[in-house]
């Protein structure tokens, strides 16, 4: 089997972190995005996998190479405009004709379990495609997802944003199966058209198309935890998933007789906390200074941080970030070498003082001075 993952996208939910970053590049748990479903695919016997990029290939094409580095294999594939993921099937035909199977995943999607399941039963079925789903109960949340209507053990009908969804409505969560068949829906006089948004839409156009022509089209059902990053918050639930599964201490730095560590930690090379309190679990990566500081649980830190006298918990550093004199910073998302400092005088900071802080998103290359 081969694979195919989207890494292109504009990611404008994200921003300002998507003004100089591809999305599938923003860190969960230290580690860039795209990784998980790598990981997942590799993990279940996948190696030969396509990557749907765009003008930001550069950055992808940076981090995976040819792929060698994490165990497979990879080609890139081009895709000029976001013309929907449709197009993204369409556009890859060539790397994937020759497989008789092979697995589409949304490179932004995370997964508690991994796919291993899945590929393992698609390899063996007689049905022509699947789809993951999710049970979400919120009826709301619905409208805004490309959804299945199930009976029978089969996927009967597929609805993008329904305004009315219905009690059997199940929500497609990113990760595709198809045989060769699919191409059908690209070629002849029935090949599916553009959307309404001038896209090929997957769920209400592809396995539309599936469904009419009589395909057997099945569906696996994600009992886990399952993430969609698009949006800030589902990055920081991410994170947080992430680092709930993280068991274990592991200390390549330095950690001084003055501070504190309590529950799980991973702190990497080069790395020095002094005089702090750490509440895992965390991850911290190489090379970060942590002082006079206290870290709560479900923060991950990347390489080359500097944290001096401030307090967060459950928020992302990237590399490079700074944090000087902040009190309480919670559910937030620092950008690369992002620095954000308040100057404190010895007086305030003799009674414990700072400024009261919740929420910081600040993109790349930010430096904020709070008075």
């Amino acid at each position: 089997m081969k694979a195919l993952i989207t890494a292109g996208g504009r990611g404008t939910r994200l921003r300002p972190l998507t003004h100089s970053n591809n999305k599938h590049l923003l860190p969960i748990a230290n580690k860039p995005m795209i990784l998980y479903p790598i990981e997942h695919l590799r993990d279940a016997g996948i190696t030969d996998i396509g990557i749907i990029v765009n003008e930001t290939r550069s950055e992808i094409e940076g981090l995976l190479g040819d792929g060698s580095k994490y165990g497979v294999k990879i080609t890139y594939i081009f895709q000029d405009k976001p013309l929907g993921l449709g197009h993204c099937l369409k556009i890859s035909e060539g790397f994937l004709r020759d497989a008789d199977r092979f697995v589409m995943y949304l490179g932004d999607n995370i997964l508690a379990k991994g796919i291993k399941e899945f590929v393992d039963d698609f390899k063996n079925s007689s049905n022509n495609a699947c789809m993951t789903l999710v049970d979400i109960k919120d009826r709301e949340r619905l409208k805004s997802l490309g959804v299945a209507e199930i009976k029978d053990g089969r996927i009967v009908a597929t609805e993008e944003k329904p305004q009315d969804p219905k009690p059997n409505h199940l929500a497609a969560s990113g990760i595709y199966f198809f045989d060769g068949n699919v191409f059908k829906a690209f070629n002849g006089d029935g090949a599916i058209k553009p959307s309404a948004r001038g896209e090929l839409e997957i769920t209400s156009g592809v396995f539309r198309y599936l469904i009419e022509h009589d395909y057997k089209v099945g569906y696996y059902n994600i009992t886990g935890w399952w993430k969609d990053t698009g949006k800030m918050d589902d990055l920081i639930d991410a994170n947080r998933l992430v680092l709930d599964k993280f068991d274990g201490f592991k200390n390549e730095g330095t950690i001084s007789s003055t501070s504190e560590v309590e529950g799980d930690l991973l702190l990497g090379k080069g790395s020095v906390v002094e005089k702090s309190q750490i509440l895992g679990p965390v991850v911290i990566g190489e090379n970060v200074v942590i002082k006079n500081s206290r870290i709560g649980a479900y923060t991950a830190i990347g390489n080359n941080c500097v944290i001096e006298d401030s307090e967060i918990e459950n928020s992302i550093l990237m590399e490079g970030a700074g944090l000087t004199n902040l009190k309480n910073v919670t559910g937030s998302l620092i950008g690369f070498n992002a620095k954000i400092n308040k100057f404190v005088s010895k007086e305030i900071k003799k009674n414990g003082g700072g400024p009261d802080v919740s929420r910081i998103i600040v993109g790349d290359d930010s430096v904020i001075s709070l008075a």
